[in-house]
């Protein structure tokens, strides 16, 4: 698949930026890196579109800042965020804020690439709404206890505060939603949360 849409990358840490720059580059993906979000956004009056890839820690301003100040100053290019484990209810935040797709570290290549063709998409016309259709009615094969796990991974609860809140076992949670992952043909937990986002008001 052509990769013509150029990134953007965003992100603090050297080493992982200089990484995942090589990595795109290798795949024929024009990037322009950039420190900080600070610096992205000095810059932005001169970018001409694309996609933006940014990590969600960082300091002065953060990843979630940063797509809240996108939003504002209504930039439309699509964004992918990058997120470690701590950080996952922060990346569904940044989803609910419009975000493309968010990425665990570590990933593969194949997964940056898989981000990069859903945000190419977003541009693209969508066809009519039978793909909600399809997650409505995946969601209701769920029983009662896989859409409250459900409910409780999509609000960014981590496994011991769902099976708190629902008084059962972490080890019960995860079977219910390894379950939940199947029948709603999930990939990862970011296609989960996107599903889910795309039909809820």
């Amino acid at each position: 698949m052509s990769h013509e849409m150029p990134v953007h990358l965003i992100d603090d840490d050297e080493s992982a930026r200089d990484s995942l720059a090589f990595m795109l580059d290798a795949s024929d993906i024009k990037v322009t890196t950039y420190v900080s979000a600070r610096a992205f956004l000095d810059a932005l009056p001169g970018v001409a579109g694309g996609c933006i890839v940014t990590d969600v820690r960082m300091p002065e301003i953060s990843g979630i800042e940063l797509v809240h100040r996108l939003n504002a100053a209504k930039v439309t290019m699509p964004v992918i965020v990058i997120t470690g484990h701590g950080d996952i209810p922060l990346a569904i935040e940044a989803m609910r804020a419009g975000v493309v797709d968010f990425i665990e570290k570590p990933f593969s290549e194949e997964r940056i690439l898989e981000a990069l063709d859903l945000a190419r998409a977003r541009f693209a016309p969508r066809p009519a709404d039978d793909a909600g259709s399809a997650i409505l009615d995946r969601m209701a094969t769920l029983s009662e206890r896989e859409r409250e796990v459900l409910d409780g991974v999509v609000a960014g609860h981590p496994n011991k505060i769902i099976a708190r809140d629902l008084g059962i076992s972490p080890r019960t949670v995860e079977i219910y939603r390894a379950k939940v992952m199947t029948k709603m043909q999930a990939e990862n937990l970011a296609a989960l949360v996107r599903m889910v986002l795309s039909v809820r008001p």
